[in-house]
């Protein structure tokens, strides 16, 4: 495991595991919303994330924490490790509950300066039906990437016992 992409649902801890795995493996951490946005909740431009994501994955090793599903095609080739949390939506939607009542006006480590953590109803609807829209779309990508080892994980205990076996 030297290059290293974290998908699922926002809420089931991609940021968290990065962060663990990078420590434990001691590989540089990308988080893809540090890429992505700017202070005051603003994107940059695709051709700038792009440009910033190319750069990030210039290196030998990496962990990538992030969906972006439009740039997958660019980081799958590139991985030797895909890691998918495929949580419920439950455990998801607890996991972002938790993360903003713990994190609520304040900036969280994998996110941009200025960009304090908020409470976002449509947030919790894209929570709601990432499965439904995403879900099949992600095991197609790990069936695509046959040069990558796949870690499916289905909840925390799962997570946690894999952290434990590395």
């Amino acid at each position: 495991m030297e290059r290293i992409l974290i998908i699922g649902c926002s809420g089931s801890g991609k940021s968290t595991l990065a962060r663990a795995l990078g420590e434990k493996l001691d590989i540089p951490v990308v988080h893809l919303d540090q890429l992505w946005w700017k202070e005051g909740w603003e994107n940059v431009t695709r051709e700038e994330f792009d440009s910033r994501l190319a750069m990030a994955m210039n290196g030998d090793r990496w962990i990538i924490d992030g969906n972006y599903s439009r740039t997958i095609p660019m980081r799958l080739p590139k991985c030797d490790t895909i890691i998918y949390l495929d949580f419920n939506r439950w455990e998801c939607l607890l996991g972002m509950m938790q993360r903003v009542l713990g994190s609520y006006g304040k900036v969280r480590p994998d996110m941009s300066p200025g960009c304090p953590e908020r409470f976002d109803p449509e947030f919790v609807k894209w929570i709601w039906n990432f499965n439904k829209n995403n879900r099949v779309r992600n095991y197609t990508w790990l069936a695509q990437a046959k040069h990558a080892e796949s870690i499916v994980l289905k909840n925390r205990k799962e997570v946690k016992a894999f952290l434990e076996q590395l």
